[in-house]
């Protein structure tokens, strides 16, 4: 066990990204398919191919996931990961081509570094081309590159994050594992204190430390006052969590997508608050394997390793874009 999501058989990972633009894809492909479902929550979501995985649609399985910055340019990046799949005569038989099927979300990373450059098809191509069973970086990689968190005074106040991703084994030979681009309005918490880990900075920063008391705003205490009353007016619309949740358990279409849901508990544990109008989070979910489980067992692990994921994420970000990060410069 790694503690990464390409613990779970038949997950591989690539990536790609700008440092100096801040932007970049992230890639989750399984080769031989998986039985997909998604869950999108909050207010300001940019996806593609969410549709088709509806229950009560045809497509069964999918090839690949892509993750993305560059907010809705960034779905571009599909076309790469697409390309590259179609030359490993990977997707879905039409009879005449094999039609890759690569559901997508992006997140909102313009403000930071560059906001001309976006992950494209080369990017995305890239990311694939470089996939492997190997435990993904995390931090400022991939589609977390420009990630930040604690928004509501804007970029000036917020703090890095990036990309985190774990694993579990819940017994019985099944693995549940999680990745996720923590890009959020809100703060990163300890799942069992409570405590903010990364998010807005307090105004009067003075003397403080990193994380200590008096560091951090407090993004749920700030919208209670005056000030936080007037959110629509002046906090960052430039947020979103996106990420994947796997498991090697079998999972029917419909249960697939209840995985996916319970893990958005995961992220209400883990970033506060979470599912607002600023925000666009989407959960993919993903089942590779053959091995017998209850989806309530499956799904109430998924949110435990999907807000340990949320929580590597800020951990694992460094500094950069002129905002601070838990992991220095």
């Amino acid at each position: 066990m790694k503690n990464a999501i390409t613990d779970v058989p038949g997950i591989e990972v690539g990536q790609a990204q700008d440092i100096d633009a801040l932007t970049g894809v992230t890639v989750v492909m399984c080769r031989k398919g998986a039985v997909a479902g998604v869950d999108q929550r909050g207010g300001a979501p940019g996806t593609r191919e969410t549709d088709l995985l509806n229950p009560i649609n045809m497509v069964e399985k999918v090839d690949a996931v892509m993750l993305a910055g560059g907010s809705a340019f960034g779905l571009d990046a599909a076309t790469g990961v697409m390309k590259y799949l179609e030359e490993q005569k990977i997707g879905f038989d039409v009879g005449v081509a094999r039609v890759p099927i690569v559901p997508a979300a992006i997140l909102f990373d313009l403000a930071l570094g560059s906001a001309v450059v976006r992950p494209d098809a080369g990017m995305g191509y890239r990311a694939a081309a470089s996939a492997s069973y190997q435990s993904p970086t995390e931090g400022n990689v991939g589609a977390g590159t420009g990630a930040s968190v604690g928004k509501i005074f804007g970029n000036a106040g917020a703090m890095k994050s990036g990309i985190g991703t774990a694993s579990l084994d819940i017994g019985g030979g099944i693995i549940v594992g999680a990745l996720v681009a923590v890009n959020a309005y809100g703060d990163v918490v300890d799942p069992q204190t409570g405590k903010v880990l990364a998010g807005a900075r307090s105004i009067n920063l003075g003397p403080f430390p990193l994380g200590s008391p008096g560091y951090f705003a407090d993004t749920l205490a700030t919208m209670q006052t005056f000030a936080g009353r007037m959110i629509e007016g002046f906090a960052m619309r430039s947020n979103t969590v996106i990420g994947v949740v796997a498991t090697n358990a079998k999972l029917t279409k419909p249960q697939a997508s209840k995985m996916a849901q319970m893990a958005q508990d995961g992220l209400a544990r883990a970033i506060r608050p979470a599912h607002t109008m600023l925000d666009g989070d989407t959960i993919f979910a993903l089942s590779t394997g053959q091995k017998k489980a209850d989806v309530s067992l499956v799904g109430a692990f998924a949110a435990e390793v999907f807000a340990l994921a949320c929580v590597r994420a800020v951990q694992s970000a460094h500094s950069a874009g002129g905002l601070p990060g838990l992991a220095g410069v």
